[in-house]
C-alpha cells in the first residue's frame, strides 16, 4: 500500500492517474483545492466507489482498523475501484 501526502494541487492525484493509466471513480482535479476526503484507488472487477463506513465493514478489506477513528473520518473517506491490471492500493 503506497500513501500519498502532500499540500494540495501538487500533483497527487495526477501522479496517481500516471500510474494506473486511467482516471478513476470520483478523480477531482483543478488548480484550487478539490480533494476534500481520503481516496483508497484499488483494483476491482469494475468502476465504482465505497463509502469509509462500508469499507471498515468489509472483511476482504485492509481497513477494518480504522473504524476507532470514528464517523467524521469515515465520512471522508473512500475507496475508487478500477479495472485496471494494476494491483497497488494507493491512498490520495
Amino acid at each position: 500500500m503506497v500513501l500519498l501526502l502532500g499540500q494540495y494541487s501538487v500533483g497527487k492525484t495526477t501522479f496517481i492517474r500516471h500510474l494506473i493509466g486511467r482516471d478513476f471513480t470520483g478523480i477531482r482535479i483543478g488548480p484550487e483545492p478539490t480533494t476534500d476526503r481520503f481516496v483508497a484507488v484499488m483494483k476491482g472487477p469494475e468502476d465504482k466507489t465505497i463509502p469509509g463506513n462500508a469499507l471498515v465493514c468489509a472483511a476482504d478489506r485492509p481497513f477494518r482498523s480504522l473504524e476507532k477513528f470514528g464517523g467524521a473520518f469515515l465520512d471522508k473517506f473512500e475507496c475508487a475501484e478500477c479495472n485496471t491490471a494494476h494491483g497497488a492500493k494507493i491512498l490520495d
